[in-house]
């Protein structure tokens, strides 16, 4: 049984710490904690037991541990893998060393502003940026344990003392708990790393209990600590409450030859509603975002949220569209929020940055009346090519490594939906941790990715696990099968999408996907849901699939260029039903000189239904086809 908890008082831990971190020292010297025997215990409770010597081993409060760990990595030990901002372990232990330096993986030429009336824009790939400052704690934790930096990265009992003695050590130098778990935090600036330290104090009062990726049982009961800092007086950011944002305006610019940068002048929601919130990562370190997001003559989004500790930067008003999605229409619909991180490396991302950026987009969503749902938070990877030459280079971040079921949780709104038992509208949802996908090409293209927990369903073209993956003709023309690689989503459901039924068969369901049966083994990976669904309307045979809704031909002023809706090079056919997302007018935000005064918004007559149709969405007419109950 775990033993029990204390409540955290500072002044006197700071007096206790002081005098049994010095007697920790003392028995580290003299080889005797190697000495001592581990209790009995089950198995599934040894990382609780870990936390709880390492707290008496260095005199740091057990509840003050746990917290610490818990907003880093929720005491998980990620099969040894290093987050996105470098970090191995329960207690994050950084080591960029080992980790390496931020690259691009192959995130395809996508034009991020998607506009045909526009030339394309395809900014150069930056060169890795310099290793931030901060990221090398693990070495000081391995001299503080006497243990190499290699046995902290894989080993969770030795990580979990380092992580502690870092802390005590912090503590010593402070003299108060609560700025050593700021200290830990790693931010450079002191408003995040308070902010951090906040939600750690705000974690120990609530408690906390789950069982890690590695199957180990631990619990954080809740604690009474004194109050958070007070509060100062926020900025005029657009921000939640109770975190910590800063100003990093991306620029509005005139360029030469007619350009400017790096985003257009709107009135969002006067002109335009926002129906959706994009959620990237940055493919490298935060200073490199930084950089980026303030050249005029690069692109833009609204937010960037740092790894280590939740630090929000804005960047656009939101009233403003960016230059993030690849889609014009969505961009002229929709928020973009960066996060510190890397889609293929096989990383993963941390408990503060998911914490603040599930505060942030909760905050956007009530903002603008969006419905917090797979159908509205969209990932990157979610967002359709706007014609058949564009699919193929549209970007595919966060990645199957992204935890959509547990940011969900944290904005209060549960993935797991509400349905009957059989019913034939499903929503994706594996167990993030024991699903593992053999994805492969993380660090060198045909190689393993390491075997870590994974929102990703891999669908077959047949019920067996040797089948052939399904076909993405708009990736593959050719008409070749999808592959395991971790860059390709063409075979792949994403936890919280909702699919419709067309079989089931001997404990395989398949669900209607890009115009083929998509087939998965149904051991615990979905749940039923309650919605409608659309089917082409009787008569039509197949229904074109668009990648975006523009308006019809009629509705364009003389002086604004007619933007051409072209097909995707995708089948929706008759007998065939796909998950509606959303019933929206056609519009077109023209908006292709400096001044504001000079964009307009297009408004046709034409409605589209938006329909969950593969991995990513899409849009079809509403005259073609019928919306209906899931029946």
């Amino acid at each position: 049984m775990p033993r029990p908890f204390r409540p955290v008082t500072l002044e006197p831990l700071r007096r206790r710490s002081k005098r049994t971190a010095g007697l920790a020292v003392l028995a580290l010297a003299a080889g005797l904690l190697a000495a001592v025997p581990a209790e009995a215990a089950p198995a599934d409770q040894q990382r609780q037991r870990d936390f709880a010597a390492a707290a008496r081993e260095f005199g740091v409060p057990e509840n003050v541990l746990l917290g610490v760990s818990f907003l880093e990595s929720r005491w998980d030990f990620n099969a040894g893998t290093p987050s996105t901002s470098a970090g191995y372990g329960p207690m994050h232990l950084t080591d960029l060393r080992e980790a390496g330096t931020g690259t691009h993986h192959d995130e395809g030429e996508e034009d991020p502003r998607g506009d045909d009336a526009r030339p394309a824009k395809l900014p150069a790939t930056p060169a890795p940026a310099p290793p931030p400052p901060g990221m090398q704690t693990i070495d000081e934790a391995a001299a503080l344990i006497g243990q190499d930096v290699a046995t902290l990265r894989t080993n969770t009992t030795q990580n979990i003392r380092g992580g502690a003695a870092l802390l005590a050590k912090y503590q010593r130098e402070t003299g108060d708990w609560r700025a050593a778990v700021a200290r830990y935090s790693g931010a450079k600036d002191a408003e995040g790393a308070q902010v951090f330290a906040d939600e750690v104090f705000d974690t120990i009062s609530k408690g906390v209990s789950r069982r890690t990726d590695d199957g180990q049982n631990v619990t954080l009961a809740a604690s009474p600590v004194s109050p958070a800092r007070a509060q100062a007086e926020a900025p005029k950011i657009e921000c939640p409450k109770k975190v910590s944002c800063l100003s990093v305006p991306a620029p509005y610019q005139e360029l030469p030859d007619n350009d400017y940068g790096n985003h257009d002048k709107a009135d969002r929601p006067k002109s335009q509603k926002v129906e959706y919130i994009i959620i990237h990562d940055t493919e490298g370190y935060w200073d490199t975002a930084m950089d980026l997001v303030t050249d005029p003559t690069y692109v833009s989004w609204h937010y960037t949220i740092r790894s280590s500790d939740g630090q929000i930067a804005q960047h656009v008003p939101t009233k403003d569209v960016a230059w993030h999605a690849g889609n014009w229409y969505v961009n002229a619909k929709s928020v973009g929020i960066e996060h510190e991180g890397f889609a293929a490396k096989g990383t993963w991302y941390t408990e503060a940055m998911y914490r603040t950026s599930a505060k942030l987009v909760a905050y956007l969503a009530r903002k603008y009346d969006i419905p917090l749902d797979r159908a509205h938070i969209l990932g990157h990877d979610n967002v359709p090519g706007t014609i058949p030459s564009t699919i193929r280079g549209m970007h595919w971040d966060p990645g199957p490594y992204w935890d959509w079921a547990h940011y969900f949780e944290l904005m209060g709104a549960p993935l797991s939906g509400f349905g009957r038992p059989g019913s034939p509208l499903v929503t994706i949802t594996p167990d993030f941790a024991t699903n593992q996908p053999a994805f492969t090409g993380c660090e060198t293209a045909g190689k393993p990715c390491p075997a870590r927990g994974s929102g990703s369903v891999v669908l077959r073209s047949e019920p067996s696990d040797s089948a052939p993956l399904l076909k993405d003709v708009g990736l593959r023309p050719d008409g070749s099968a999808s592959t395991m690689a971790v860059s390709d989503i063409g075979s792949r459901a994403e936890t919280g999408q909702r699919y419709v039924v067309a079989e089931r068969r001997d404990g395989w369901t398949a669900i209607w996907y890009l115009g083929q049966k998509g087939w998965f083994r149904d051991q615990h990976t979905t749940s039923p849901a309650f919605g409608l669904v659309v089917t082409p309307k009787p008569g039509l045979a197949t229904v074109p699939v668009f990648g975006r809704a523009y308006p019809e031909a009629e509705a364009y002023p003389a002086n604004v260029p007619v933007q051409q809706v072209v097909p995707l090079p995708y089948t929706f056919s008759a007998g065939q039903r796909y998950s509606l997302g959303n019933v929206l007018g056609s519009e077109y935000y023209s908006a292709t000189t400096f001044d504001p005064a000079n964009h307009v918004v297009v408004k046709g007559k034409t409605k589209y239904v938006q329909i969950q149709f593969g991995h990513r969405i899409a849009f079809v007419k509403a005259d073609d086809v019928r919306i209906v109950p899931a029946l």
